[in-house]
């Protein structure tokens, strides 16, 4: 399977979303093949070649929400994003894939999280679960699509932009760090 081959069938070549979301999911499996050798080197197991194609397809949801500034004119609000391409990738037969796409929201959203906040999503848990989930959830915390998708954010600036949504989600995020160090 052939992740760009795939992302080109939903995002047009040239186009600015596909420019962004390229450049942001190879920032992101670089930074998650780092965190896999992290694990590697603590005696874990991780599958690369997964984590590879999963990492680049984990935002091909964003066309379908509404996000101009990245070139993308959907209906959906963005943090939709991630159900959205679990419904993709389940119809392109990548099951496992569509886990990665779903839960790497955040530090994922729980129940709970979607029932408090509102958040418009199916109500289930989208917390990751396998060590490649957690990997490219973490990895994605470092990289956005915005002004410059290049720039990786130090560890501050990732932890001050979850902290906004708790003091757990932030412990979440540290204990990944100590994992992936």
């Amino acid at each position: 399977m052939d992740p760009l081959k795939l992302l080109e069938k939903y995002y047009p070549p040239g186009s600015l979303a596909h420019a962004l979301l390229i450049a942001h999911s190879e920032k992101v499996t670089e930074k998650a093949l780092q965190a896999a050798q992290a694990v590697k080197r603590s005696g874990g197991a991780v599958d690369e070649d997964f984590i590879r194609q999963a990492a680049m397809l984990h935002d091909i949801g964003v066309f379908l929400t509404h996000a101009p500034k990245i070139g993308c004119f959907g209906v959906k609000p963005y943090i939709c994003h991630g159900y959205l391409g679990r419904q993709l990738l389940e119809k392109e037969g990548l099951p496992r894939h569509a886990l990665v796409a779903e839960r790497h929201v955040g530090v994922g959203l729980t129940i709970n999280d979607i029932r408090q906040q509102n958040i418009p999503v199916p109500e289930r848990d989208m917390t990751p679960r396998s060590i490649e989930e957690v990997i490219i959830c973490f990895a994605d915390k470092f990289y956005s699509k915005g002004k410059d998708p290049l720039k990786e954010k130090s560890t501050e600036e990732v932890r001050a932009s979850i902290r906004r949504y708790g003091e757990e989600k932030l412990r979440i995020f540290d204990e990944w760090l100590k994992m992936f160090d």
